[in-house]
């Protein structure tokens, strides 16, 4: 459907008043049910919903009214929901018009030019330092997988995340002071995307010559090896992963399980599983993106819903003009346009099979993990490691147990990360 006779972006269209009826000064302003602003509440989230409905009904002339709408209302750089108007407007217009995959891959080819080692570990460590969004997961993890080796002497961890190793230091750090003999540490990274391909090998090499720094620092026996140039996790092996009989095996999941097709989700915990691992953790963001694929406003609801959050813990994290905050919420227009505007199909889609965006809730990874494995409950000391980890950070995050549909006959199936008593981030342990 292409009612503008253009794939150009919205903002670089021209405005007319006559399709318009705006209002720029928009951060008291909202949509009344004409599709106007109006105000003393939140406009960006109903001219938004009223955006994708008329997609979904294909109401040309009203799609084309509140594109312009919120065209005219929306930028990157005001308030939130200027900021989440921008952002879903490029998704909703790319839908629209039937360019997303398009716009996708010009979006992720712009992010790989872009990236650098410092940039991105800057990046990395100013997020963890003001939100405990990826820190909470990392505290769970590493508490489960030094209680689950304690007392091995050959270690073997398989990371699957895309945080450049920054949740290790600490963990290096554990094992250093350990009452007994410091064990050997081998360590797998398996690139699952946020990496371009071109630049992957330089920024491993960046990763590797800290850790192995850190190490000697810490006086463990240490060694990395990086596993990259797969086309998706799906094709990841247990011969790639070159596990050793004598070595202990931990397997460490930190929001890679959604860059795996819904339909290979089974056979990678499968490969988890083969590996006889001591623990498997698993930490994703709650959220559902696979239940609605087929029911283009319900999905987008939960989009809005996961997004409007994060760019709330982003505002209340950041100053107004932190350029760390722009740049995470730039990030988030990818995933956005990813999720509402792209198929399933890896070639449509961009190419890429590693960005596909497909969370599920903690409820939905538990079951699928059920197959292969038990779920494991945090011991106390590792729970009070968490809530001694969110003290350092600003009012409004909270530690959760799942509620009650998520709770298996014997114990929770993980817990989560809350912002003002909403789940956010969902952390796991698992054995065979």
């Amino acid at each position: 459907m292409n009612f503008f006779g253009c794939k150009d972006h919205p903002q670089h269209l021209p405005i007319n008043g006559d399709d318009m009826h705006s209002n720029n000064h928009t951060s008291t302003s909202r949509s009344s049910d004409s599709g106007d602003p109006s105000p003393d509440s939140k406009w960006a989230p109903k001219l938004l919903r009223d955006c994708a409905r008329a997609i979904s009904d294909g109401d040309s002339p009203r799609i084309h009214h509140l594109l312009w709408m919120l065209n005219e209302l929306a930028s990157p750089y005001g308030d939130c929901d200027q900021k989440l108007a921008s952002y879903f407007l490029q998704a909703l217009f790319c839908k629209a018009t039937e360019s997303g995959p398009r716009c996708f891959r010009t979006l992720s080819s712009v992010a790989d030019k872009s990236h650098s080692f410092d940039s991105a570990r800057k990046l990395i460590l100013k997020f963890q330092e003001v939100s405990p969004w990826t820190t909470f997961g990392h505290v769970a993890s590493n508490g489960a997988i030094l209680e689950a080796l304690e007392g091995e002497t050959n270690l073997h961890i398989i990371d699957i995340s895309n945080t450049l190793c920054t949740q290790w230091p600490t963990l290096l750090e554990a094992l250093a002071t350990r009452s007994d003999e410091t064990p050997h540490l081998k360590l797998t990274v398996v690139l699952t995307g946020g990496i371009g391909s071109t630049g992957a090998g330089s920024v491993m090499k960046e990763v590797r010559q800290r850790m192995e720094k850190f190490a000697r620092l810490m006086g463990v026996p240490f060694e990395l090896k990086m596993i990259s140039g797969l086309n998706h996790l799906g094709e990841l092996t247990k011969e790639d992963l070159g596990v050793q009989e004598e070595e202990a095996v931990a397997v460490n999941c930190v929001g890679a399980l959604r860059r795996v097709r819904v339909e290979e989700r089974g056979g990678v915990i499968g490969l988890f599983r083969s590996l006889n691992p001591r623990v498997v953790t698993v930490v994703e963001e709650e959220a559902d993106f696979t239940s609605n694929r087929d029911e283009f406003v319900k999905g987008f609801e939960e989009c809005l819903r996961f997004f409007s959050l994060y760019f709330e813990t982003l505002e209340e994290s950041f100053g107004a003009t932190s350029n760390e905050r722009l740049m995470l919420e730039r990030e988030c227009s990818r995933s956005i346009v990813r999720v509402l505007a792209c198929g399933d199909d890896e070639e449509e889609a961009g190419g890429d099979h590693d960005e596909c965006e497909r969370r599920e809730r903690g409820r939905q990874w538990s079951e699928r993990m059920k197959h292969e494995f038990r779920h494991v409950a945090f011991s106390d000391d590792v729970l009070d490691d968490v809530k001694a980890l969110l003290k350092r950070y600003r009012p409004g995050w909270s530690l959760a147990l799942p509620p009650p549909e998520d709770a298996s006959s014997s114990s929770s199936s993980g817990i989560y990360l809350n912002w003002k008593d909403e789940p956010l981030v969902w952390a796991s342990a698992w054995k065979p």
